[in-house]
């Protein structure tokens, strides 16, 4: 199965559709509207998750043709994504009429994306002992239910969370994927290999009209689709057969989004606001108050992200070794 025709088909209908989706939202009014908290001043297409999410969905239905999916958990990972994807779409409706959509609602949709995935075997079932002969160790049915629930709606909303410059979210999004793809073909998890090449080959195809000056945002319809098919991709290949260190590798593939999240979500808890409620203490806005222009902060987080995987290589090599 030739997995770069997986990004290859992705890059090329986002990178296709994302100008038709911006004409579509500027003809609808689809579009973010300012205000204090956003960077950008101009009201901004916000249909660019569609452009995402139909590579992707394209990318999946090419591997049809070699593999049958309903063997894999990812066909669960569709559902799951395509949930998502509907949801957020209907939070960004809102947004453009100057609304807040329920989030007790998108969280409970989030949690039922979630349980897609353990619900078609792409739960976190355990880990490999370095002791005692490396042996597996497998995590009580409950327990693995919760860390896969915890670890995919975490990831989906820290994703969301970075979501706030031109290119951010879709760079980070395309270096963790293609962490995650070299983990899979080292690992030898094929599907894996096709969907995470996949999500690189959609985030850079969508990241030509979204790089600074953006001419079409992604939205939550896509940062949250972002974010939940790279926490499933590690939950149903990199943490499989994991041993005690490698545990590591997916949380540094998605480093940057993980730590600035749990960082601002303890400021915001010490503040004492929601932790849920937006601001301006991610780290885009730190390095944009220190005076870096827009395409100088990305650059730095797209460095800091691409460490991040480095390392999360090396210590797999390593382990492997």
């Amino acid at each position: 199965m030739p997995l770069w025709l997986s990004g290859i088909v992705a890059f090329a209908l986002a990178y296709l559709l994302a100008p038709h989706m911006r004409k579509v939202a500027l003809r609808y009014r689809f579009v973010d509207l300012p205000n204090e908290r956003k960077i950008h001043r101009d009201p901004l297409p916000l249909l660019g998750g569609a452009a995402i999410f139909a590579g992707v969905l394209g990318s999946f239905l090419a591997g049809a043709l070699w593999r049958n999916w309903l063997e894999t958990p990812y066909l669960g990972v569709v559902i799951g994504a395509s949930m998502l994807f509907i949801i957020g779409l209907l939070d960004d409706y809102y947004k453009t009429r100057g609304k807040d959509f329920s989030v007790g609602i998108r969280f409970v949709v989030q949690i039922l994306a979630a349980l897609m995935v353990p619900l078609f075997g792409g739960a976190i079932q355990g880990f490999t002992s370095p002791f005692g002969g490396h042996h597996f160790v497998a995590i009580p049915p409950y327990l693995s239910l919760f860390l896969t629930l915890l670890w995919i709606v975490g990831v989906t909303n820290v994703f969301n969370f970075l979501d706030g410059v031109d290119g951010l979210a879709a760079g980070i999004a395309a270096i963790s994927a293609t962490t995650l793809f070299f983990v899979a073909l080292i690992k030898g998890d094929t599907a894996s290999a096709w969907f995470a090449i996949a999500v690189t080959g959609a985030a850079v195809g969508f990241l030509r009209h979204n790089f600074y000056p953006a001419r079409i945002i992604m939205g939550d319809a896509g940062s949250t689709v972002l974010g939940y098919l790279l926490a499933s991709i590690a939950s149903v290949g990199a943490f499989k057969s994991a041993t005690v260190v490698s545990i590591g590798v997916p949380i540094l593939a998605l480093g940057v989004p993980i730590f600035d999240a749990v960082r601002v979500v303890f400021l915001r808890a010490r503040a004492g606001r929601p932790v849920y409620k937006p601001d301006q203490n991610h780290v885009h806005h730190w390095l944009l108050r220190l005076g870096l222009t827009q395409v100088q902060t990305v650059t730095v987080v797209y460095l800091i992200s691409a460490c991040f995987s480095l390392v999360s290589m090396l210590v797999l090599l390593l382990n492997r070794g």
